[in-house]
């Protein structure tokens, strides 16, 4: 019988801890700089359309290299590449406040981005591989928390900073966070290294591309004067990535391994993320936009219309371990996507006469849904997944994420850019933005049926172990 280690044990409490901070500095600037880019193209003499590229360049960046954070982990040692990501994140930060021009500012972002692409990947590896699978459900439940409260607080923290401080200290309230994390990420990061450690330098770079050029295609897509071009790219990145498909299949040690989708809960939980994700980011970008330009309300009332869905997100967070525990990963999923696309499509209810108040119940129930939904979704990506396949796999899982964040993000814009100029709204913006999230909502519901590939008992292994 094996003794308890008081080390193994403070690591398990504080583990979760740390990539929890990691988490949440990566959410929180993910959306903070929304609110404030008026602000900061004022100060920096630019227009704020130009001011994009400073969202743009820090989404690029986490997604080109994201595939390299398996590799780093497993030929440096978690401990040292998280360690390594806090400081370069908060180095960022620091040279992002101290940015004279967009030019200064973009460099800073990529920095960012480099630390950003690292540090959260590495965290959850870490967990995965300290935590036994029974014992994951609940570990990862409590790092994920920020990942809802993040994209909530950071446009009401922004409003209030660049309305009460300066825009600088977006960037600067990462910093003491950024510190704390290393201090406890010295003492309690165990440190995982891999004696098999074969970098695929050419998939890197094929797989970076395709990524980079569906990133920026995504972005483009919004123009639609010269859709030309937009398709070459979007074309050009679904080639790369079947170039990628060639060189992963002739064999070696590829960088995202084929035979992880012959993991059947791997191959749905990656699909399922990419199509659910469609309507559910859109969401937070879409109401904001929509109650700022179509209600003519202040950036901090959106924000606090919006607040309630981390409250009951921590609710949802609270609860689903039972309900999977009970209902299994396959009627959860199924069910609480098509919950979640019909919540969407009742915000297409209010007309512009009704109360903003309506919204507040819907956005609060959302909250609640959508946490289950994060939770269930990336446990079960990695839940029959073997020991050799988490540095791949939760590397791949990452990346995928973030680029169906950013297809969301450009999903929502595009349908409403197109009824907006579209006939069918009777030159009432507010219509537009109805619309756009009935047809979102629409669409989410329909998501909900990759889940039917799960079997019924798929999960039972991550089940937590009774307290």
């Amino acid at each position: 019988m094996t003794e308890t280690n008081p080390q193994q044990t403070s690591v398990k409490k504080i583990l979760p801890l740390i990539l929890a901070t990691a988490i949440f500095m990566q959410m929180l600037d993910s959306t903070i700089l929304n609110t404030s880019l008026p602000s900061i193209a004022r100060d920096l003499h630019e227009s704020p359309l130009n001011m994009q590229n400073a969202i743009i360049s820090y989404v690029l960046t986490l997604a080109v290299f994201m595939p390299a954070s398996g590799f780093l982990a497993d030929r440096f040692g978690t401990k040292k590449v998280f360690i390594f990501a806090l400081m370069l994140f908060s180095l960022g930060s620091l040279f992002c406040s101290m940015s004279q021009n967009l030019t200064h500012l973009v460099i800073s972002r990529v920095i960012q981005g480099v630390g950003g692409s690292l540090m959260t990947p590495v965290g959850k590896l870490a967990l995965i591989k300290t935590f036994d699978k029974s014992e994951l459900l609940k570990a990862m439940n409590f790092a994920i928390i920020p990942a809802l409260i993040g994209p909530v607080l950071g446009p009401l923290v922004g409003g209030y900073m660049v309305d009460y401080l300066s825009w600088h200290w977006i960037f600067l309230i990462n910093i003491p966070i950024g510190v704390l994390g290393i201090i406890l990420g010295i003492k309690y990061m165990p440190d995982y290294k891999s004696t098999d450690v074969d970098f695929d330098l050419k998939g890197f770079l094929i797989f970076a591309a395709a990524s980079l050029l569906l990133s920026i295609s995504l972005e483009l897509f919004g123009d639609m004067q010269n859709i030309s071009p937009v398709l070459f790219v979007f074309i050009l990145g679904f080639l790369f990535l079947y170039y990628y498909y060639k060189h992963a299949k002739r064999g070696g040690n590829p960088i995202f391994p084929l035979d992880l989708f012959q993991v059947r809960t791997f191959r749905v939980g990656i699909v399922g993320n990419l199509a659910t994700r469609l309507g559910i980011s859109s969401v937070p970008l879409l109401l904001p936009l929509m109650i700022q330009i179509a209600y003519k309300q202040s950036a901090v009332t959106s924000g606090w219309i919006i607040a309630p869905m981390a409250l009951t997100a921590i609710f949802g967070k609270s609860s689903v371990i039972k309900i999977l525990d009970k209902y299994g990963y396959r009627q959860t999923l199924m069910v609480n996507t098509f919950i979640i696309g019909t919540l969407i499509c009742l915000l297409a209810i209010p007309n512009i006469h009704t109360s903003l108040y309506w919204f507040i119940p819907i956005i609060a129930i959302l909250g609640f849904f959508n946490s289950i939904q994060f939770t269930s979704m990336n446990t079960i990506s990695i839940a029959d997944l073997r020991n050799f396949q988490t540095s791949s796999g939760n590397s791949l899982i990452s990346v995928n994420q973030q680029l169906a964040i950013g297809f969301g993000i450009a999903f929502g814009l595009i349908v409403l850019k197109l009824f907006e100029n579209s006939n069918m709204i009777e030159g009432e913006i507010h219509n537009a933005f109805r619309y756009t999230f009935l047809t979102v909502g629409i669409l989410t519901i329909i998501s909900g049926f990759v889940f039917r590939r799960l079997h019924i008992s798929d999960g039972k292994n991550m089940k937590s172990k009774e307290d």
